[in-house]
């Protein structure tokens, strides 16, 4: 008997079907996050308006990626120092992140981007409660659908040791 030797793509299909075989028809994930959930934690604690700007395009770019790929995912933005300006309407007069006017220029474009990544999107927006304390912004007066954090780089750090990806965009 003559048996033709299998193509490269049936090889892989075999090795696989062995190994679920072998494995009683458990999937393991292979690596220590679910493998059904990615986890991203973008970092805004900077003034750039033109730079958060990039930061939402890339936030909206990622979760479309995964909707169309049908990946859950939980992906977060935790706002530290400077980045309190993206997640209020208040102008911080008198304050280190007072509005500047490339800032009240692209105001509304980005909170209008920011909302609507956190209401339709379901991207978490999370508040260093250190700096809103310092600087004294009544919690009213954040957008709607940001949390409180006690500390924002403690965040940062909580949710790297939970597996999420870290970003920052520059």
């Amino acid at each position: 008997m003559n048996h033709a030797p299998l193509r490269t793509g049936h090889r892989y299909l075999f090795a696989a079907a062995l190994l679920l075989t072998t494995l009683g028809g458990a999937i393991l994930p292979t690596s220590g996050r679910a493998a059904d959930m990615a986890k991203v934690v973008f970092h805004a604690d900077f003034a750039d308006p033109r730079r958060f700007s990039a930061l939402l395009t890339s936030v909206n770019n990622m979760v479309t990626y995964y909707q169309n790929e049908l990946i859950d995912y939980d992906v977060r933005i935790v706002f530290v120092a400077h980045g309190i300006r993206f997640v209020t309407d208040d102008k911080l007069n008198g304050t280190p992140f007072q509005e500047d006017a490339d800032m009240a220029e692209r105001r509304e474009s980005n909170s209008g981007r920011l909302g609507a990544l956190h209401s339709v999107q379901g991207v978490k927006l999370e508040l260093c409660d250190i700096t809103r304390s310092q600087i004294g912004l009544g919690e009213d007066k954040l957008v709607e659908g940001v949390s409180l954090v006690p500390s924002g780089v403690v965040q940062l750090a909580k949710l790297q040791d939970e597996g999420f990806a870290y970003v920052k965009i520059e």
